[in-house]
């Protein structure tokens, strides 16, 4: 196998068991690194310590996955005789989703008489697009769906 020492050095190639006295004579341990090679390559180094750097770039890699947003669909739930207050409010939350990446899905809710003024709905949707500070891009656009309209949104 070829050994490399604690110091990054490569030792060379060198049978199992005089891979495993230089790693006692240096009181450290031997970590296959790649066993799919010809030869396999083994380093010496605490096994303690060999842990712990795979374990941090395993949480590395985990958030850097999170923070992509990938495929999350975030959703926003508004009634169309919300007050332009309430309305800002959801606007700020779509915001912070956009910035991070994720997908959102907007749907106004109707009720009763509301589902058959379907121009009025139109608008309502419209005016809180309009009111979005970020750009966007609309993937889904504007359908009836559920209990109302639905559009979805990405960042540009």
């Amino acid at each position: 196998m070829r050994v490399i020492d604690a110091e990054g050095e490569n030792r060379g190639v060198c049978t199992r068991e005089e891979a495993l006295a230089l790693a006692q004579e240096q009181g450290k341990d031997l970590i296959i690194i790649s066993d799919q090679v010809d030869p396999p390559v083994a380093r010496i180094t605490d096994f303690d310590k060999f842990r712990y750097q795979h374990e941090k770039q395993e949480k590395e890699k985990k958030k850097q996955q999170a923070q992509k947003g990938a495929g999350e669909v975030k959703h926003i739930r508004f009634s169309g005789r919300a007050a332009e207050n309430d309305l800002k409010t959801k606007i700020r939350q779509v915001e912070k989703f956009l910035e991070h990446g994720a997908k959102v899905e907007l749907m106004l809710v109707l009720r009763g008489r509301e589902k058959a003024n379907k121009t009025w709905a139109y608008e309502r949707l419209d005016h809180f697009l309009s009111l979005i500070e970020t750009e966007y891009k609309i993937v889904s656009p504007a359908k009836k769906g559920g209990r109302g309209i639905i559009a979805q949104i990405v960042k540009k």
